[in-house]
């Protein structure tokens, strides 16, 4: 691993989407002995894709699944298709097969977004309400947020040109992505900027183009609403592969 300096957080260098994955896993597992220590429980927002489901895996098997205190862990999304539980697109669905059925997570613990919801603002209310109830608070702060990227800018459900890049009053919103012709639940960019660690999970070539616009390029959150993220208390590190930095001005191969 290397690390390439970064004004907002920083930038952390891997060989490949799986030494990515081992760290991320490692991570996770750092941060929740921490937290689990000094607060008692340990709060984690997961995104979906392919990174997290390599970490999931990880995660679900010795040595992690043996030394992390799952009755201590507390499981939310930050994002998601608006479909059941068990539809193959549901993120939650990929973490239940890869992770929840495989440790001893109390399920009273997982705290999944009612996509299934016919309505999806009421949805989004409704999940916004978990987690206030959650947190008991106005403005959750995980412990630790997961975040992924697109070849188009995109995080969470942030996607490029839509409403939910500018609004700030709520804790989640729907909104109709056109692109995809479909709905989407997330986290609003103010809610995702108040946890205590952000990381986005970055690999493949197909993301360099982006990652150095987001993070060298303008600003401009409308063409790239991952420049959205910027804590306002908490760390925010990238960890991103070979391929992914490789258009970056300090990245790629050494």
């Amino acid at each position: 691993m290397r690390t390439l300096p970064l004004t907002n957080g920083r930038v952390e260098v891997y060989a490949d989407a799986a030494e990515l994955a081992r760290e991320a896993a490692r991570r996770f597992a750092a941060l929740a002995g921490t937290f689990i220590a000094n607060r008692g429980r340990f709060t984690v927002a997961l995104s979906g894709g392919s990174t997290p489901r390599a970490m999931f895996t990880l995660l679900a098997a010795p040595p992690f699944s043996d030394a992390l205190a799952w009755r201590a862990i507390h499981l939310f999304w930050g994002d998601e298709r608006c479909v059941p539980p068990d539809h193959p697109d549901s993120n939650y669905r990929m973490t239940r097969e890869t992770l929840l059925d495989r440790v001893p997570l109390p399920p009273e613990n997982v705290h999944r977004i009612p996509a299934e919801d016919p309505d999806p603002a009421r949805a989004a209310e409704r999940y916004a309400e978990t987690l206030r109830h959650a947190f008991g608070e106005d403005a959750p702060r995980f412990d630790l947020l997961f975040l992924g990227m697109g070849a188009d800018a995109h995080t969470a459900s942030l996607f490029p040109g839509t409403a939910a890049l500018h609004n700030n009053d709520r804790i989640v919103v729907a909104q109709y992505v056109e692109k995809l012709q479909a709905h989407r639940l997330t986290l609003t960019a103010r809610t995702i900027n108040h946890a205590n660690n952000i990381l986005f999970l970055v690999a493949g070539a197909d993301k360099a183009p982006a990652l150095q616009a987001v993070l060298e390029g303008p600003r401009d959150i409308d063409t790239f609403p991952s420049q959205l993220i910027a804590p306002d208390a908490g760390t925010l590190t990238w960890m991103v592969d070979e391929a992914a930095a490789g258009q970056l001005s300090v990245g790629g191969s050494p």
